[in-house]
């Protein structure tokens, strides 16, 4: 005599859930991605890409390096160039986005063109100087129109969409951010910008890799801060 198998039934009626081994469990979400509220979701890459960013100042660092050694243009910029090639090769290697290690390396590319034609070190860095005076003023002018670039950029990730433009607090908290990466922008071009005009290359290079990646993940973190206090703006059904 064979039984037959009944499943178990809560207080309600209702078959409890039995989980399924064959099913993989899904890994809780941690780091940016728990904290935010959104799975896989990292607020530097939203931001413009910690990889890419990484891709770009790399380069500058050996450039320099090499310069200070060295004292020649040429063999400091093809060191840059080569490093560049060998981690966009990487990048493609791996898989990862095609537009962070093909813009990466034609960064570096551009910057040590100018540098080699102008016959000035100096000159790698002018790229930078308007990259930072576009987001900078991108940054300014969104604040001043009340459209915060960070609420813009991060809403929407964060599934808010725009709705945070009527909930007062997280405006507020978009403005603060957006402000943060304004300051950003503005204290780089104050400092390396009288290095560049006095042609002080190396520490006009040791400025840039300082006020690179680790200015850029410090601002990172206090945006995360910021928003990670005031709730997310519910959209409209």
């Amino acid at each position: 005599m064979t039984t037959t198998e009944r499943p178990d039934h809560g207080q309600d009626g209702q078959a409890s859930e039995t989980p399924d081994p064959a099913t993989p469990k899904r890994a809780p979400a941690s780091g940016w991605a728990k904290t935010l509220g959104a799975e896989n979701l990292s607020l530097a890459d939203t931001l413009g890409g910690s990889r890419g960013l990484l891709d770009m100042g790399l380069p500058g660092v050996l450039f320099v390096a090499v310069y200070t050694v060295t004292r020649n243009l040429t063999a400091s910029v093809w060191t840059a160039v080569a490093l560049a090639g060998a981690l966009t090769a990487l990048r493609l290697v791996r898989r990862e986005s095609l537009q962070q290690a093909v813009g990466g390396f034609l960064g570096v590319a551009l910057c040590a063109f100018i540098a080699a034609k102008s016959g000035r070190a100096e000159n790698y860095y002018v790229p930078g100087f308007f990259i930072n005076i576009a987001y900078g003023t991108a940054a300014l002018v969104s604040v001043l129109v009340r459209w915060p670039l960070i609420g813009v950029l991060v809403g929407p990730v964060l599934g808010e969409g725009l709705a945070w433009r009527r909930d007062p607090a997280r405006m507020r908290a978009y403005t603060m951010c957006t402000w943060l990466w304004v300051g950003l922008f503005a204290v780089r071009l104050l400092v390396q910008l009288p290095l560049y005009f006095g042609q002080h290359v190396i520490a006009l290079g040791i400025a840039r890799a300082a006020m690179g990646f680790p200015l850029f993940g410090l601002v990172i973190y206090v945006n995360w801060l910021i928003l990670h206090r005031v709730p997310k703006a519910q959209p409209a059904p």
